[in-house]
């Protein structure tokens, strides 16, 4: 598929993701969608997603989640630079599955902020019907400077 035909086969409001991650940079193209309390990422499933039974792997609905839970609590904090956010813990129940060329679809709600703290959960979607749920609970603490 080209980038072309790529970018068509994109939910409306999806975006490239705005941040690279070696952990992520395998699953590329990744795309993100920006709320006003969340930020939503998706990506189109692949062979590179499923294990060695050719289903999608549960590590990818996983990360993903970690990450667009950790990124929806950034969002409704407010995107404060001094911060950070931490997992603490995190929570998949696998309730379904999706095949290769399924928009995959993280959307997170973020239950609570504070000071120290988040809580978030997710609904994970394979073309709009549910197959998995996550839920995470986040650190926020000080970002530390970088080294000159």
């Amino acid at each position: 598929m080209t980038p072309t035909e790529q970018a068509a086969d994109v939910p409306a409001g999806f975006e490239p993701h705005f941040r690279k991650s070696p952990m992520t940079d395998p699953w590329e193209p990744l795309y993100s969608r920006r709320l006003e309390n969340t930020v939503q990422m998706g990506l189109r499933l692949a062979k590179a997603h499923t294990n060695s039974r050719g289903l999608i792997h549960g590590g990818l609905i996983a990360s993903l989640s970690d990450n667009a839970m950790g990124y929806a609590c950034a969002q409704a904090m407010g995107w404060d630079t001094s911060k950070s956010l931490v997992t603490i813990s995190l929570a998949v129940d696998f309730i379904g599955s999706a095949e290769i060329g399924q928009w995959l679809a993280i959307e997170p709600d973020v239950i609570r902020t504070g000071s120290t703290i988040c809580f978030v959960q997710s609904l994970i979607k394979a073309d709009g019907v549910v197959i998995a749920r996550a839920n995470g609970t986040f650190r926020v603490v000080p970002r530390k400077a970088k080294a000159a």
